[in-house]
């Protein structure tokens, strides 16, 4: 993929995950900061992946290090050309290598030797697994809805962070609830009454947050694949993830 594929509007700027695929292993120190910004962002889908797999949490907790420490470090992306399209993909296929290989796993002290370490806060990651339905998801099911709920939560934190900017972060903790499908949302009426709104303004100030939390999710997936043109599939995929869907 050549460099002009990514030229032009800066709607269509290099993606992270575009930057990545195209550098490969070689020298990139913008390539290597848009990888390690994707590894920070989801490396929980992985440490839920290698727990329901069977690993115990210390030895899951190390697994998840190493292996984006090798991410970073190794040449796995020449291995996975196959799987650059999507971010998504690639990892997941990735991580299966990895565990299935018998010396990663067998020597822990090993493990982390003569790599930079990628910061990842992985020490709250099994207070999360703990709340994951216990026989209801297959590791890679599991990976898939995680992946899926992390995007969701990416969108979402980057919503707040640019209405927080714009001085409207009241609300934005007010109408958010009509972003995230929860139930038992307050009526437009009782939201209108707390913000000392009428009825008429916080309608079309939802819809308007709708419109943004859609472009962003739109964006945010983006940057985990190589192509606008996937961009609906992978939509259509993440959406089918969190209702539950067989594959």
């Amino acid at each position: 993929m050549s460099s002009s594929a990514f030229s032009g509007h800066p709607q269509f700027a290099t993606t992270q995950w575009s930057l990545v695929a195209a550098a490969g292993s070689r020298e990139s120190g913008e390539a290597r900061a848009a990888l390690e910004d994707l590894c920070r962002a989801y490396w929980y889908p992985v440490y839920a992946f290698i727990r329901r797999r069977g690993h115990q949490p210390a030895d899951a907790t190390d697994l998840t290090q190493e292996f984006f420490a090798r991410l970073i470090e190794k040449d796995y992306l020449d291995s996975a050309d196959q799987q650059r399209g999507r971010f998504r993909t690639f990892l997941l296929t990735a991580v299966t290598r990895f565990l299935a290989n018998e010396r990663e796993r067998a020597a822990a002290q090993k493990r982390g030797g003569g790599t930079r370490p990628l910061s990842l806060s992985v020490e709250d990651g099994e207070t999360r697994y703990q709340l994951e339905p216990t026989d209801r998801w297959s590791p890679e099911r599991l990976f898939d809805r995680r992946w899926a709920l992390t995007i969701l939560d990416q969108t979402l934190t980057k919503l707040r962070a640019e209405q927080e900017g714009a001085g409207k972060g009241s609300l934005f903790d007010v109408l958010k609830v009509y972003l995230t499908g929860e139930t038992g949302v307050p009526t437009l009426r009782q939201s209108a009454d707390r913000l000392d709104m009428t009825e008429g303004s916080v309608k079309v100030a939802v819809h308007r947050l709708r419109q943004k939390y859609r472009e962003l999710l739109r964006h945010e997936i983006g940057q985990t694949v190589a192509e606008d043109g996937q961009v609906e599939d992978e939509l259509r995929l993440l959406l089918s993830a969190l209702r539950g869907d067989t594959t």
